[in-house]
């Protein structure tokens, strides 16, 4: 495989905070790190992301990253990727297929199986980068990625370490929880299998991402809504929509059942005011890895973006200095 394409900086790589969740967080200097823009193929289409590079040490460990249900690399994650590569980590953020930057139609199509082989894709391209350290890469995930990442580290030998916040990891428990609504239960599969079959014939269903608690969406938790939203930089174009197959294939999305599978040193946080992935599901999957560490803190389901950035990032980088060593 090629080197990954280096392409030029989109405009939302500019320094300057541009989501109202950030705007009061601490930014690195710029010369803690570089960064530069990649591009790489998953399945025949093309992936993007950054490259956050330390100034230190040559041949940094990497951790590799991408965003929850139906965002952007650039929602949140840049907070992150900094803080790691001003300790001497390397950080790639990317894109799953059919969302940001990076090719796939439908447009905002969440498909976890893809999303699972664009981790692996992207493990594949930073192995052909030379100033970074493959042979001690981490993956990390929040949210849906969060359980995408277990289901990578139970295939993946190769990966060197996990990290997970507020992770999704049994989709089964969101069907428990719909089967207390019939409503809402029928509303969803509706919408699924209208979108799964009439998508063939140009009339797929679309369904919010996040909705107020009253409303029809994936994720209703209260506070939910303005949170993400509060992520979105203000001269993105997203929208706030999913194909509704979503709904037939979250609860079938189970990284919970192979996380006993996971040889490699795993870092689960919960968030005790986590309404959307409540840390019960989080504690038992980490109870199934042999090599695992599981925190669960004062946080919500977002504010490891905002409020809790600093709490959370710190307790990532003590995993990462003692499962991948530090300067």
């Amino acid at each position: 495989m090629s080197e990954p394409n280096q392409v030029s900086s989109k405009p939302h790589s500019r320094r300057k905070p541009i989501n109202r969740s950030q705007q009061s967080l601490r930014r690195p200097t710029r010369e803690a790190y570089s960064k530069r823009t990649l591009e790489f193929e998953s399945d025949g289409e093309t992936c993007v992301g950054e490259l956050y590079l330390p100034d230190r040490p040559e041949n940094p460990p990497v951790v590799v990253m991408a965003p929850g249900l139906g965002l952007w690399r650039t929602f949140g994650l840049p907070a992150v990727a900094e803080r790691f590569a001003e300790a001497g980590y390397a950080a790639f953020v990317f894109d799953f297929r059919h969302l940001g930057d990076s090719e796939g139609e439908p447009r905002g199509l969440v498909s976890p199986t893809a999303q699972i082989a664009d981790y692996g894709a992207a493990i594949d391209a930073m192995r052909d980068i030379d100033s970074v350290d493959a042979n001690r890469l981490v993956v990390w995930g929040h949210s849906l990625s969060g359980g995408h990442v277990l289901s990578v580290a139970a295939a993946n030998f190769r990966v060197a370490g996990v990290i997970a916040t507020t992770p999704f990891v049994d989709g089964r428990s969101q069907l428990k929880r719909l089967l207390r609504d019939p409503k809402q239960l029928g509303k969803s599969v509706a919408a699924g299998v209208r979108d799964t079959v009439g998508h063939r014939v140009g009339a797929g269903r679309e369904v919010r991402i996040v909705d107020d608690e009253d409303g029809f969406g994936v994720i209703t938790a209260p506070g939910a809504k303005r949170a993400v939203f509060d992520l979105v930089d203000r001269h993105a174009d997203w929208q706030n929509s999913v194909p509704a197959r979503i709904f037939l294939s979250l609860p079938r999305y189970r990284p919970i059942t192979t996380a006993d599978e996971i040889r490699c040193p795993t870092l689960i946080v919960g968030g005790r005011g986590d309404q959307i992935t409540p840390p019960t599901n989080a504690a038992t999957a980490a109870d199934m890895i042999a090599d695992s560490t599981y925190l669960e803190l004062p946080i919500d389901h977002l504010s490891a973006f905002s409020d809790d950035l600093e709490t959370v990032v710190d307790h990532q980088l003590a995993f990462l200095r003692s499962t991948v060593g530090h300067r």
